[in-house]
């Protein structure tokens, strides 16, 4: 059975911004400036190893049912032949496009398995992407496009190189409202 799980975040918006902020200092809060100037954006897409939570990732220039399924040809030329894959997938509309639906059919290892609408949350790679968010994005300055790149490409690279998998402890049963 294959550990990888596959999702596109959504574009990152490069920038810059207008004027410095200012780093805490005792008895003071940081201040971030609020005005920014957008670069282009970069869209990311990413499958997780949920045995090693190692991620591979890749920026791709548009969003559809062909970028996503030669995103799995990839994957499916390293993982090894006659291993079982499954993945974990929302219902975005490259993940349930005709074009999408045929390359499975033609790819009997892979299974797929659907969240329910609204439950993105029990996708591993967003728990991934939240923390890329909160770490290298939310208060991220970028001067280009490429600048946001690397330094997506350096976050990757440091979490791949002590990767541990997530604790998952989620076990179906529906979660309890008052």
């Amino acid at each position: 059975m294959c550990r990888w799980r596959s999702w596109r975040r959504p574009p990152a918006h490069p920038r810059t911004r207008r004027r410095p902020g200012r780093t805490a200092r005792p008895g003071e809060p940081a201040i971030e400036e609020f005005e920014y100037r957008r670069h282009r954006t970069a869209s990311l897409i990413a499958a997780l190893d949920v045995l090693t939570g190692e991620v591979l990732t890749e920026v791709i220039a548009r969003n559809d049912a062909v970028t996503f399924t030669a995103f799995l040809d990839q994957l499916d030329a390293i993982i090894a032949p006659g291993q079982e894959i499954h993945m974990v997938l929302d219902n975005g509309s490259s993940h349930t496009a005709k074009h999408t639906k045929k390359w499975l059919a033609t790819h009997p290892r892979w299974t797929v398995h659907w969240t329910p609408p609204h439950a993105s949350w029990l996708n591993q790679i967003e728990l991934y992407f939240s923390a890329m968010t909160r770490r290298v994005l939310r208060h991220g300055d970028f001067s280009s496009r490429d600048d946001l790149i690397d330094k997506l490409d350096v976050y990757v690279t440091g979490r791949n190189e002590s990767a541990k998998p997530y604790k998952w402890t989620y076990d179906g049963t529906p979660l309890k409202t008052t």
